[in-house]
């Protein structure tokens, strides 16, 4: 299969070194070079300074008709940008976004990209280990309905999923310090939370 990896940090050269190590066609995308020596020297792959988010430099290093795609810088916004491109522009099949945030990953998960959300997978690891149940979004969000028949999201859908889930995280639930009741105050609110993250317990 060919794969694209936006963003060769940690995350991103491990996948490429053991992809390509499996026998895929790699192509990883930086705008650092430096980022780059994290790669080994076995390396099979094309390793290109460039920014992930522009169409012109995704389709001249061979981007265009990749099986995967997968957007791993450290920023939200950039990661959401590169997999926009690569499911609107690029039409490649199945695209995964990392974004830290774990509202806006449930957020855009609803507009149909699959979101891998680092800091739902890092507390689910802990209370994991220690047997605390703890509230937890899922590590990896997986739209309900199928790519295919989901919108494919747009900058305005991306901006109304920005703003969604800055809302969200307003109207969570918590408790002041004098027993007062702050977040949730319908049950409207209280079941869009739920369905961005809020309320799903492990364990």
């Amino acid at each position: 299969m060919k794969i694209v990896i936006v963003g060769c940090g940690r995350v991103g050269s491990t996948l490429a070194e053991n992809l390509d190590a499996s026998g895929h066609e790699v192509i990883v995308f930086d705008i650092r070079t430096s980022a780059f020596d994290r790669l080994p020297e076995t390396f099979k792959g094309a390793a290109v300074r460039g920014d992930g988010t522009d169409e012109e430099v995704l389709r001249l290093a061979g981007a265009h008709g990749a099986d995967i795609f997968l957007s791993l810088t450290e920023g939200d916004n950039r990661n959401i940008m590169a997999a926009q491109m690569a499911i609107e522009s690029l039409g490649i099949p199945q695209v995964i976004a990392k974004i830290n945030d774990p509202v806006r990953a449930a957020a855009y998960a609803e507009l149909g990209i699959v979101t891998l959300c680092r800091t739902n997978l890092m507390v689910d690891s802990v209370s994991t280990y220690l047997n605390l149940p703890m509230q937890t979004g899922p590590g990896i969000d997986v739209p309900e309905t199928p790519g295919h028949e989901h919108p494919h999201p747009t900058a305005a859908t991306i901006e109304s999923a920005s703003l969604m889930a800055d809302d969200a995280r307003i109207t969570r639930s918590t408790t002041g310090p004098a027993g007062r009741r702050t977040g949730i105050t319908d049950e409207g609110d209280a079941a869009r939370a739920g369905r961005l993250g809020f309320g799903r317990r492990r364990g």
